[in-house]
């Protein structure tokens, strides 16, 4: 049977992120915690390889005892088991010291399971915004990677090959590997479904496995937490407001109203840097 694992992470909700104006830090308080977007749509992904093939769902996250809840969310939706890493000797972690905790976790989850044959991440996430914890547990893993990925085209269980569609900045790019693979996905992957009532009710009663350093015989306690986090944010500040003008521009037809408009854009300090002259217009 296939090991599918999912990697997410408990994120604030971004609709209601506030930043402090004397401390310059994200207020927390009274934010609500939500499951990171982009994982979403990988376990949307991992999820209908499970309806298609039969696999078994891992889900994994790093974060507080309250992360519980994220795990809950994926149950719910069809993931077979949840775990949850938390322990304070891995707080404060950048992506580097996080890659190493996650692979660690996965590589655990594979004694118990079996090997993994595809690992599912967001391509990032909505608080940190960096997208390198994917990459950084494939490279941990030996995995190949396939990032951006907004398209599974085939999944070959004998030839265990897949076919992706990697979205690029110039184009899409067809890349066929063979599996183990680590897949960050976009959200044109896929649409994630909602909760079945059995689901909703496995959940409630659901105690996702919670693992702490004591766990992990063999981690590198340098390589973790804040002693394990090379990356310093030297300072931060929240861009000054700025204000905007506006002007309504109308005519009696559309063909008035443009052209208002081009001489207004003619007589503006636009026109000036750009080097325009007045009277001739193209």
């Amino acid at each position: 049977m296939l090991h599918l694992v999912v990697c997410i992470k408990q994120v604030p909700d971004s609709r209601e992120i506030r930043i402090d104006p004397k401390t310059n830090t994200l207020i927390r308080q009274g934010v609500p915690a939500i499951v990171n977007y982009y994982d979403l749509h990988g376990l949307e992904e991992a999820l209908r390889i499970k309806d298609r093939f039969g696999a078994r769902v891992t889900v994994v996250t790093m974060g507080p005892p309250s992360a519980d809840k994220a795990l809950k969310q994926c149950i719910s939706m069809g993931a077979d088991e949840g775990v949850l890493v938390s322990d304070r000797a891995f707080a404060g972690a950048d992506t580097l010291a996080t890659s190493y905790v996650v692979a660690m976790t996965i590589r655990k989850a594979e004694e118990l399971w079996g090997p993994v044959d595809i690992v599912f991440c967001g391509k990032q996430t909505l608080d940190g915004d960096t997208g390198q914890v994917g990459p950084g547990v494939a490279c941990r893993l030996d995995l190949e990677q396939l990032t951006y990925v907004e398209k599974v085209e085939s999944l070959n269980l004998e030839r265990r090959e897949i076919i992706v569609h990697r979205h690029l900045e110039d184009g899409v790019e067809r890349v066929r590997a063979r599996l183990p693979v680590l897949i960050t996905a976009l959200a044109e992957l896929n649409e994630p479904r909602r909760a079945s009532l059995p689901g909703v009710l496995r959940a409630a009663r659901y105690r996702p496995i919670v693992w702490t350093t004591n766990d992990f015989p063999d981690l590198d306690r340098s390589k973790i937490g804040l002693r394990g986090s090379p990356t310093i944010v030297s300072k931060t500040w929240v861009p000054e407001p700025r204000a905007i003008t506006t002007e309504y521009i109308s005519g009696d037809t559309l063909q008035a109203a443009a052209e208002a408009l081009v001489d207004r854009l003619f007589e503006s300090p636009l026109a000036e840097k750009l080097g325009w002259v007045q009277g001739v217009r193209s």
